[in-house]
């Protein structure tokens, strides 16, 4: 099978000829169709998460068609569409995983960084963390909600319930997925861009924001809650002192650059912050039977699977509106 392979940090992925890897008794074969590109695809690549296995196939928003089951595999049959999300193996034992808290588990492993994912022809996976893919979704536009979605979904949903008006501090794939489900449920979503980003900022108007700015302005009335998608540590009390008493900050990246210091008073009144850890599989069986009924509708560029250093770079660079996708078959 042809993939591509990252062999050291910071340098750029290359096309190689692998093996299909094999099953084992709980996993399923996929031959993959689709995979988004995230950006926490680019802090693997980049070397700001420090640990990936190597050599390693990126890769964690995958769609495919089942050609192997394992011999306990029940939940899945040959011919069978589905999704691979980041969240790829957890203990089931630990006291985060015995508490509902599987995200956190001490010993998870994770899609295209402790796994190998979908930067490829075939991946394998534990059937327990893969997903149907509702009907009606392609493949290409699927591939976006199997972390764009799903995490932002766990981010949405930490801002609370009692929120009018929200914040999304970097419009990227995941604000584009969420800012479609705060519509559908009365929200207003204001949305912040780099400064300058004149056509980011056109596109959520397009999607219905009710107003866009840069991250360096404050909106024009204080808003219930913020969620920031881009991992830039400057936003954390940007976003604070955006927010009205007794709202949430809620940091959604895997990875950000240093938080510099920050006056109280911009926490104080009973403000929150917190960030957003990984996924539970309930969040994805919850999120993927909500988002037909929106219905979300993901925006996607698409790229070939050997031009995935070319997918990184775009979205490096801010140049990928909603997601970039790689097509695989």
């Amino acid at each position: 099978m042809r993939a591509m392979l990252l062999e050291a940090p910071r340098q750029p992925l290359r096309l190689v000829d692998l093996p299909v890897p094999k099953p084992n008794p709980e996993q399923v074969l996929i031959r993959v169709h689709a995979c988004a590109v995230c950006r926490t695809d680019l802090h693997i690549v980049d070397g700001e998460l420090t640990h990936p296995k190597l050599p390693l196939i990126p890769g964690h928003q995958i769609v495919g068609i089942v050609e192997a089951v394992g011999e306990r595999v029940e939940k899945f049959q040959l011919g069978d569409r589905v999704g691979v999300p980041w969240l790829g193996y957890t203990c089931g034992h630990c006291r985060y995983c015995v508490s509902g808290r599987e995200n956190l588990c001490d010993y998870a492993q994770f899609t295209g960084y402790n796994l190998d994912g979908g930067y490829a022809e075939y991946t394998v996976a534990d059937n327990r963390f893969c997903f149907f893919i509702p009907e009606g979704y392609p493949d290409l536009q699927a591939a976006p909600l199997l972390c764009g979605g799903l995490i932002g979904y766990r981010a949405y949903r930490m801002a609370g319930d009692a929120v009018e008006k929200l914040g999304f501090y970097g419009f990227g794939s995941a604000a584009h997925i969420l800012n479609q489900l705060a519509r559908y449920h009365g929200r207003q979503v204001f949305a912040f861009t780099r400064a300058g980003d004149t056509q980011g900022q056109e596109f959520a108007r397009q999607l219905g924001a009710v107003w866009t700015g840069g991250s360096d302005e404050l909106p024009p009335e204080p808003l219930d809650a913020a969620i920031i998608f881009a991992p830039v540590g400057k936003l954390v009390p940007a976003a604070l002192r955006a927010i009205a008493k007794g709202g949430v900050v809620v940091c959604a990246g895997i990875h950000m650059s240093e938080i510099p210091a920050f006056p109280y008073e911009i926490l104080w009144e009973e403000r929150v912050l917190r960030s957003v850890a990984n996924l539970t599989r309930q969040d994805g069986e919850e999120f993927l039977a909500l988002a037909p009924q929106v219905p979300i509708r993901t925006e996607v560029n698409l790229f070939d699977l050997s031009e995935a250093n070319e997918a990184l770079d775009a979205l490096r660079s801010g140049k990928i509106e909603g997601s970039a996708v790689l097509v695989v078959d």
